[in-house]
């Protein structure tokens, strides 16, 4: 948690009077990754990645892959409907994203999945122990920060808003890049609440108080403070005083300078507060439930609001937003669940593309939404659910210069198997990184000073460009 109002004394450094254990559990300075991003020597455009997650693994056969002729076991309670492309079909569950097809690219052939119940394959590319011996592959966030810092001066370069498993596995972590590279990550707990899943619960307490779900923003820095700028000048000119006294003041140097503007500047906080934006655009992104029972583990109609944030955060600077929406992990039940969480993904969806665009800013933010693997064709006769399926994972991309109005692969008359055009994480991540005028062979050094690839073997999808 970023803290400036810690009590200073001679023997503390300045890595305690501004510390950003948010950004890492490991209490690095937000000076320190400023440094970090400026050593990098990387400044480029505006260009940014909202990562949305679908937790828990979204369901191919009903968002974007229905066979409607498979058996009823296999092709479930809905039914495909037509999109503003001639030819391209969606769930009837997605009618939004059905109007707004042309700006979108559906993957019906992601392959690869690790299997893993977390979020890491799809912050990474990787499977969550490769390279553990040298701490890990970095998040996709914590490369960007790396390489190319954020969009401007008063924002970190990735900020990360999971919940639920991502965050309690910390799917967002940056690996060999070392803790500089953490993702900053503020508190929106009291913003979107549900019930965590029985087994994070337990999870969770094993990992004991140490391991902080819910982040502050600023500890001790509330929203009513930032907001009040005398308060929060007259505490930060009484640490002044302090440092002043021990002698310490030559320690704010330029990198400091910025830190301490990044939270003088409210930017983050006022991406937070969604009472500064237009009630129409808060409204767009709502969803109302008509559902009379809604799982406890899931979204509501207000999660959509997490979109609405992270595009406020790309427009304070942020270079990468991870996002999350819960629970897909649809054993029983699957098809209530998915009456509930799929129309609050297709509003979500259609008011950051419609948003984005209507701002100027879709060519230049890229979008991708995926899971950690598809579910189970066949459908289980006794709980309704549909299970783990790590042979196809589906996947929509927006933005970013990509092509949209397409389908790229196919898989069989179930749904089951990639029949054409497989794809790959690593694929996807490749053309994130073309989106963003990163070459993917481009390498980082790891701790004993190797080149490593970003990708191992990664190609950008040809069809996006």
């Amino acid at each position: 948690m970023l803290s400036i109002f810690g009590n200073y004394n001679q023997k503390s450094s300045r890595r305690h009077f501004l510390t950003a254990g948010a950004m890492g559990l490991s209490g690095l300075s937000l000076v320190d990754l400023l440094k970090a991003e400026a050593a990098a020597g990387i400044q480029s455009s505006n260009k940014a990645v909202i990562n949305i997650h679908l937790d828990g693994g979204p369901p191919q056969l009903d968002m974007f892959d229905l066979k409607p002729d498979a058996p009823v076991e296999i092709r479930g309670e809905f039914k495909p409907i037509a999109t503003n492309i001639p030819g391209l079909q969606v769930g009837e569950l997605l009618p939004k994203i059905s109007q707004i097809a042309d700006k979108c690219v559906f993957v019906r052939s992601l392959i690869g999945s690790a299997g893993a119940h977390d979020g890491f394959q799809c912050q990474s590319g990787f499977a969550a122990k490769d390279q553990s011996n040298i701490g890990g592959r970095p998040a996709f966030g914590s490369v960007l920060a790396k390489l190319q810092g954020a969009t401007g001066d008063s924002a970190p370069a990735f900020v990360d808003i999971m919940q639920g498993r991502p965050q309690v596995r910390n799917s967002a972590r940056p690996g060999f890049l070392g803790p500089t590279y953490t993702p900053f990550r503020p508190d929106i707990s009291h913003l979107f609440t549900r019930e965590l899943e029985s087994g994070m619960k337990g999870e969770l307490a094993k990992r004991g108080k140490a391991h902080a779900v819910q982040l502050n923003l600023v500890e001790g820095l509330t929203p009513d403070l930032l907001n009040d700028r005398t308060k929060l000048l007259a505490s930060f000119d009484a640490s002044r005083k302090s440092l002043d006294a021990s002698g310490s003041m030559d320690a704010l140097d330029r990198f400091t300078q910025q830190a301490v503007g990044i939270i003088l500047s409210g930017k983050l906080a006022n991406a937070i507060d969604l009472e500064k934006e237009s009630p129409s655009t808060v409204a767009k992104y709502s969803f109302p439930i008509n559902e009379p029972k809604r799982s406890t583990t899931s979204e509501d109609g207000n999660a959509g609001k997490k979109l609405l944030i992270a595009r406020r955060m790309i427009e304070a600077g942020v270079r990468c937003v991870s996002v999350s929406f819960s629970d897909f992990d649809t054993h029983e039940g699957n098809f209530p669940r998915m009456k509930q969480l799929l129309p609050i993904v297709d509003n979500a969806i259609h008011a950051l593309i419609t948003d984005l665009e209507d701002r100027g800013m879709l060519n230049d933010v890229a979008i991708v939404v995926w899971g950690e693997f598809g579910r189970t064709p066949r459908i289980d006769p006794k709980s309704g659910g549909r299970h783990h399926w790590p042979e196809v994972t589906p996947a929509l991309l927006a933005g970013g210069g990509f092509k949209g109005g397409q389908i790229i692969g196919a898989t069989d008359h179930h749904g089951a198997r990639v029949v054409a055009r497989p794809v790959t994480f690593q694929d996807i991540f490749a053309s994130l990184y073309k989106s963003l005028n990163i070459n993917p062979l481009t390498t980082i050094l790891d701790p004993n000073g190797r080149p490593q690839h970003l990708l191992d073997n990664g190609i950008p999808i040809r069809e996006l460009f």
